[in-house]
């Protein structure tokens, strides 16, 4: 098989077991046909319930996921937000420090002139 079939021959495996392995519960089961069909008709009659149940399940697992999230984010913001003005007031700390820097400078230079 070519690496492109792996996956369809995998899942051609899986339904060819699971339809071999149900036929053989089905015919060896402890239980006749009857009683058989009465089972499965309950687990079909549940099933809606089940899927219910899981899609609440999901539902709350996604929420909480979410509000995680958002927290999350909200101090990422916080952080961002911070630096943001952290840098802010440096850059303007530098921008009145900078006239007496230049000052200082030419005049260091005046004086090495002499």
């Amino acid at each position: 098989m070519s690496k492109n079939n792996n996956g369809g021959a995998l899942f051609v495996g899986i339904v060819v077991g699971g339809l071999v392995g149900t036929v053989t519960g089905l015919l060896l089961a402890p239980r006749t046909g009857r009683e058989t069909r009465r089972i499965l008709k309950k687990s079909a009659d549940a099933l809606p319930e089940l899927v219910e149940d899981l899609a609440t399940s999901l539902q709350l697992q996604t929420d909480n996921l979410s509000e995680s999230a958002q927290r999350n984010w909200q101090g990422t913001l916080d952080r961002l937000k911070d630096a943001i003005a952290a840098g802010v007031e440096a850059s303007q700390m530098e921008m009145v420090e900078t006239p007496e820097k230049r000052e200082i400078t030419t005049n260091a230079k005046a004086v090495d002139k002499y």
